[in-house]
C-alpha cells in the first residue's frame, strides 16, 4: 500500500494567528503562556488536517517560533556566547532576542533559505561552541502529538546542512571540526525520541542538492554512521533540486529511506531507482510544495504507477518539499474568480491531492473518479482560457532587440552627468524606500478597500502621510529623499495589482521570517502595464521639495520570484514581460522629472539555481531582464537598485553586469563583511552598504555607524560610497526611525569633514573586462569565491 506524508506544514495559521500572537508578545501585551497556547492550538489543528487527509504519519517538530534553523540552534544549545544566555533555561523572550537583537547585542545574521524567499537565522559557531542541549520545546511538541494518539514523525534539519549554513567570525575556522560534537548532540536527540516510542525520524539534508566538495560528502558518511546507532528509522530528505550526482553515495548511507524532489528535478528518478537499496523506502515528492497550481494528477499517477509496481509498500508519496512555502487553505478565498480558483491548491488542498493519489494507487482510479475528473477539468480550463495569452504582449516581446538592454553611455560617462545634475555631497545619505506603516496608514488603506471612504479622501490622507515623510527627511538632512510608500501594502503586491496578468488572494499568506508574512500575487497570464502606476505619486512628492526624490519600483526578477508564477511557460519569458512593463514606468517617471529611480532586486540571488551548471542560463536572462527594465532613460537619470539578506560574493560579476549606477546592500549584521567581496572584486559603480539593521528595534549610536562607514572606506573609494540603512523602514516606528536616521546623517557628516581635511587620495582602478562580458566570464570559471570559502552560498 502506498503511504502518504508531508515534509512539513505552514505554521502561521490560515489567518496569521501566530504572527499576531508573536507581535502582541513582543509589545508586552501578551504573556508567554498565551503565546504558547496559540502555538499549541495551531499545531493541533494542522496535525488534524493531516490525519483527515489520510496521511500515514504527521510531521512534528516542523513548528518554529521564529524559524527552524534558530529553533535547532536552541535545541542543540549552540547559542552565541555574546548574548550571555543559558541554553538550558532559555525563555521565549531570550530566543527572540537572538533573532531581533537587544539593547546590548545586535541580532544574529539572517539570510535566505536556499532559493526561497523564506529566511533563516544563521548559526554563529566557533571552536568553543557548545552543543550540550537547550530548552525542551522540540520534545514538548513531539509529546503533544503523541498525547493526541497521532502517528508522529519528528522532523529535523540534518547535521551537515546545519554546519554548512553556519558561520564563524574566526578567520579560517573549519566548521567540519565541529562535526563530532554535533553528531553526538543529534544522537542524544534521537535517543530521547526512541525512548518515546518514535519509529521514523525525517532528517532534511537539502545541502546534498548543492555542489559540495569531497570533504563535505565524507562528513555526510561520518555523520550518518554515527546516527545509525540510534536504532531509529531515518528518512533522509533532499529537495529544491536534484541529488542525483551524489545518489550512489547517499544510497549507501545507513538510513532507511530517501525523499527526492520530483517536481524540481524529475530527471533524477532514473538514477535513484538504479541505486536504491532493496529494502529502502523511496519518498516521491510529486506534489509541488513551492507553488499553488493544482497538480496534474494523471501525470503524477503515470509516474507513480511504475514505482508502485516496483517498490510496493516501500513507495511513499509526498509534496516535493515542506508546504511551509504555500498558504494554508483555499477555504477563505470567497472573492477569488471561480475559474482561477479552480486552478489552485494551497497546503490543505495539496494534502487532499496526496490522498487522491494514494487512493488511486491502492484502490484503483474508479475509487476517485470524481477527483480525477475535477483535476482534468481544471487543467483543460487553464490551457484553453482566453485570459492566459495576450497577443499584443507576445508581439511586443518578439520585437525586443539586444540593444534595448543597453544604456546610451558607459557608467564613467553617465556618473559625471549625474553628479552635475544632482549636485550631491560626498557620502550622500538616502533610505531604501519605505517609512513606518503606522496604524493610521493601515486603517486608511483598509477603510478605502471596504468602501468606507472615497477615492478623494483616501488620496488626501495618503498625500498627508507623504508630506509628513518628506518634511521629516528634510528636517533630518537626508540628501536623496523617498516618498515613504504610504500607499503600498507590499512591494510586489502593490505593483501586481496594477498589472494585467496578475491575480490576488485574500488570505494567501506565507511566512517570510519571524512574524513577517507576505501574500504573493499569482501570475496566471501574460503581463503588461495598462497605465502608469507611480508617476502621479512621485510627481507630487517631488513637488514638495527641492531635493532629489527617488522613484521607487520593484524589479522584474523580484516581481517574478516573490509571486506564485505560472508554470506553463519559461520563467525567463515571464521575466521579460515584467521587464517591459517596468521599463514603461521608468520612462514615464523620467518624463515626469524624476531623476533618481530605484529598481529593487533583492530576489536576484534568491533565484539562482542550486547547481552551478545552471547558473549561466539563469544569470543571463535575469540580468538581461533588469537591464531591459532600466535602459530606456538618458545618461542624466540615475538608476539605483537594492539587494539584501543574501550572499552575493559568488555572483558579483553578474551584479556588475546589471549596470545600475548605484547599488544599496544589507551589510550591518555582518559588520560590513559582505562589502569586502565588492571591494576585492573592484565593483565598478557606486554602492551604499547598509549601516544599521532595520529588523532590530535597536537605535545604532553615531559611533557604531561611523565605525562601519570607516571600514567601508577602507574597501570602497569614498567618492563611490552612499550612506543608507540596510533595507526599508516600514516595520519600524517613527521614534526609533528618526533617531536612527539622525545618527546616520550625523555620522555621514562627521566622516565627510574628516575626509575633506585629509590629503586627496588617488584611487587606482584595476583593468577589467567589459561590463557586458562580466556575467559570462564568471559563470565559466572567473568566480570570486575567496570570501565564502569556495562554497556556494544558500
Amino acid at each position: 500500500m502506498a503511504r502518504t506524508h508531508t515534509l512539513g506544514f505552514p505554521r502561521i495559521g490560515a489567518h496569521r494567528e501566530l504572527k499576531f500572537a508573536q507581535e502582541a508578545f513582543w509589545r508586552g501585551e501578551t504573556p508567554e503562556p498565551a503565546l504558547r497556547e496559540t502555538g499549541a492550538a495551531l499545531r493541533s489543528r494542522h496535525w488534524q488536517l493531516q490525519v483527515d487527509a489520510g496521511l500515514a504519519t504527521v510531521a512534528a517538530g516542523d513548528f518554529a517560533w521564529y524559524d527552524q534553523m534558530l529553533g535547532l540552534t536552541a535545541l542543540l544549545g549552540a547559542l552565541p556566547k555574546r548574548f550571555g544566555l543559558d541554553a538550558a533555561s532559555l525563555t521565549l523572550a531570550q530566543y527572540y532576542e537572538l533573532a531581533r537583537g537587544n539593547a546590548a547585542q545586535p541580532a544574529m545574521e539572517m539570510t535566505k533559505w536556499f532559493d526561497t524567499n523564506y529566511h533563516y537565522i544563521v548559526p554563529e559557531l566557533d571552536a568553543d561552541s557548545s552543543f550540550e542541549g537547550g530548552p525542551s520545546w522540540f520534545f514538548d511538541e513531539i509529546d503533544e502529538a503523541l498525547a493526541l494518539g497521532l502517528p508522529t514523525r519528528p522532523v529535523l534539519i540534518g547535521p551537515v546542512t546545519y554546519l554548512w549554513l553556519s558561520k564563524s567570525h574566526a578567520p579560517g575556522f573549519d566548521h567540519l571540526s565541529l562535526l563530532p560534537k554535533v553528531v553526538q548532540a543529534y544522537r542524544r536527540i534521537l535517543s530521547q525520541l526512541q525512548s518515546r516510542g518514535i519509529e521514523w525520524v525525517q532528517i532534511d539534508e537539502p545541502v546534498l542538492c548543492l555542489d559540495i566538495e569531497t570533504n563535505w560528502l565524507e562528513a555526510v558518511d561520518r555523520a550518518y554512521a554515527g546516527l545509525a546507532e540510534s536504532g531509529l528509522k531515518l528518512l533522509l530528505a533532499t529537495y529544491f533540486d536534484t541529488a542525483a550526482p551524489h545518489a550512489a553515495r547517499i544510497a549507501a548511507l545507513p538510513v532507511d529511506g530517501f525523499h527526492i524532489d520530483l517536481v524540481r528535478a524529475p530527471q533524477q528518478l532514473a538514477t535513484w531507482l538504479q541505486v536504491l537499496p532493496a529494502d529502502a523506502v523511496l519518498s516521491a515528492g510529486v506534489i509541488d510544495g513551492r507553488n499553488i497550481w493544482r497538480s496534474d494528477l494523471r501525470a503524477a499517477l503515470a509516474t507513480l504507477k511504475p514505482l508502485q509496481a516496483q517498490l510496493g509498500d516501500r513507495l511513499w508519496i509526498a509534496p516535493s518539499c515542506s508546504l511551509l512555502h504555500v498558504p494554508v487553505s483555499l477555504d477563505a478565498e470567497q472573492r477569488l474568480d471561480p475559474e482561477l480558483k479552480s486552478w489552485l491548491a494551497f497546503a490543505t488542498e495539496k494534502l487532499d491531492e496526496l490522498h487522491t493519489l494514494a487512493t488511486a494507487l491502492n484502490q484503483g482510479e474508479a475509487a476517485v473518479a470524481a477527483q480525477l475528473a475535477a483535476s482534468d477539468a481544471a487543467r483543460e480550463s487553464r490551457r484553453t482560457s482566453r485570459r492566459v495569452v495576450n497577443q499584443q504582449v507576445q508581439k511586443r516581446l518578439a520585437a525586443v532587440t539586444a540593444e534595448m538592454a543597453n544604456r546610451a553611455s558607459g557608467f564613467e560617462s553617465r556618473i559625471e552627468h549625474q553628479r552635475e545634475a544632482l549636485k550631491l555631497p560626498a557620502l550622500p545619505t538616502t533610505t531604501i524606500g519605505s517609512f513606518p506603516q503606522t496604524t493610521a496608514i493601515r486603517q486608511t488603506r483598509a477603510s478605502y478597500k471596504r468602501g468606507e471612504i472615497g477615492a478623494l479622501e483616501y488620496l488626501q490622507r495618503i498625500r498627508a502621510e507623504i508630506e509628513l515623510a518628506v518634511r521629516k527627511q528634510e528636517a533630518l538632512g537626508i540628501d536623496v529623499l523617498v516618498h515613504g510608500e504610504a500607499e503600498r501594502n507590499d512591494m510586489v503586491e502593490y505593483f501586481g495589482e496594477q498589472l494585467c496578468g496578475y491575480a490576488f488572494t485574500a488570505n494567501g499568506w506565507v511566512q517570510s521570517y519571524g512574524s513577517r508574512c507576505v501574500k504573493p500575487p499569482v501570475i496566471f497570464g501574460d503581463v503588461y502595464r495598462p497605465e502608469p502606476m507611480t508617476v502621479d505619486t512621485a510627481r507630487y512628492a517631488q513637488s514638495l521639495t527641492n531635493k532629489p526624490m527617488k522613484g521607487m519600483l520593484t524589479g522584474p526578477v523580484t516581481m517574478l520570484q516573490w509571486s506564485f508564477v505560472r508554470d506553463d511557460q519559461p520563467r525567463a519569458t515571464t521575466a521579460r514581460q515584467l521587464a517591459l512593463a517596468i521599463r514603461d514606468e521608468v520612462c514615464d517617471l523620467e518624463a515626469a522629472g524624476i531623476r533618481v529611480i530605484q529598481i529593487d532586486e533583492p530576489a536576484l540571488r534568491e533565484g539562482l539555481p542550486l547547481r552551478r551548471d545552471d547558473w549561466a542560463a539563469y544569470l543571463d536572462w535575469a540580468v538581461n531582464a533588469f537591464r531591459l527594465s532600466a535602459a530606456g532613460v538618458s545618461d542624466q537619470t540615475q538608476i539605483h537598485t537594492h539587494m539584501c539578506y543574501a550572499e552575493f560574493n559568488d555572483i558579483l560579476p553578474a551584479i556588475a553586469a546589471m549596470d545600475a549606477d548605484v547599488i544599496t546592500i544589507e551589510t550591518s549584521r555582518s559588520a560590513m563583511e559582505l562589502l569586502e567581496g565588492f571591494g576585492d572584486f573592484d565593483y565598478p559603480n557606486e554602492i551604499g552598504p547598509g549601516v544599521y539593521d532595520i529588523h532590530s528595534p535597536r537605535v545604532p549610536a553615531v559611533e557604531a555607524i561611523t565605525r562601519l562607514l570607516e571600514r567601508a572606506c577602507e574597501v570602497i573609494p569614498p567618492e563611490r560610497l552612499w550612506v543608507n540603512p540596510d533595507c526599508g523602514l516600514k516595520t519600524r516606528g517613527w521614534p526609533e526611525t528618526e533617531a536612527a536616521l539622525a545618527n546616520m546623517v550625523t555620522a555621514a557628516r562627521q566622516l565627510r569633514g574628516k575626509l575633506a581635511s585629509q590629503a586627496p587620495v588617488t584611487w587606482k582602478r584595476v583593468a577589467r573586462p567589459a561590463i557586458a562580458d562580466l556575467a559570462t566570464a564568471h559563470v565559466h570559471g572567473a568566480a570570486c569565491d575567496a570570501s565564502c570559502g569556495g562554497q556556494p552560498s544558500a
